[in-house]
């Protein structure tokens, strides 16, 4: 005969719709590189500063040259070249993929890139940075590094790494057509 009482599972109350945390994102940080990896990156920002109502902040950084031990290579006209370019770029792929879906500005740095994103995201109270990552593996990866991996190292935020082929989860809308939808049959 078992002289201990039986205990029996407890199961905590269901929380109240007040006890559940909610997201609140006010700026949302996307770093560009112009490639296929940052433009869908950008996708999913606006999505997230639509959904949250959140502004989005679009940053590209013109990656200074960098001569191993020797520093900084000094090239001001090239610099500013690439700096005119970049704002040019920049500008047009907000105004063709963000347009008007939510607010959005652009910033153009100069550095090492993951050092200027995580920066900008302290600078500008970034709540979230939503970055591309090309997936370089091996040599590639060893001789590059990974921008991607250091934004996540170092920003005073949270990041959602956006790889180049998965499963997406945002939902691109129809094109609207010039022919209405046909009545229904029948």
């Amino acid at each position: 005969m078992n002289d201990h009482p039986q205990e029996t599972p407890m199961t905590p109350p269901a929380p109240t719709a007040d006890a559940v945390p909610a997201i609140h994102l006010q700026n949302i940080l996307v770093p560009v590189d112009f490639s296929s990896s940052s433009q869908k990156a950008l996708t999913y920002a606006v999505a997230f500063a639509r959904q949250f109502g959140a502004k989005l902040l679009v940053l590209h950084v013109v990656e200074i040259p960098y001569l191993g031990g020797y520093g900084e290579m000094e090239t001001p006209p090239l610099q500013d070249d690439l700096e005119t370019a970049a704002r040019e770029h920049i500008a047009q792929l907000v105004q063709t993929q963000v347009g008007g879906a939510a607010p959005a500005t652009t910033q153009v740095r100069l550095g090492q890139p993951w050092y200027e994103i995580t920066q900008t995201a302290q600078e500008t109270g970034a709540d979230l940075i939503i970055v591309a990552t090309h997936g370089y593996t091996g040599l590639k990866h060893i001789l590059l590094g990974s921008t991607a991996e250091r934004v996540v190292r170092h920003a005073p935020c949270p990041v959602l790494v956006m790889r180049e082929r998965e499963r997406e989860f945002v939902e691109t809308p129809a094109a609207p057509t010039d022919n209405p939808p046909a009545p229904p049959a029948g």
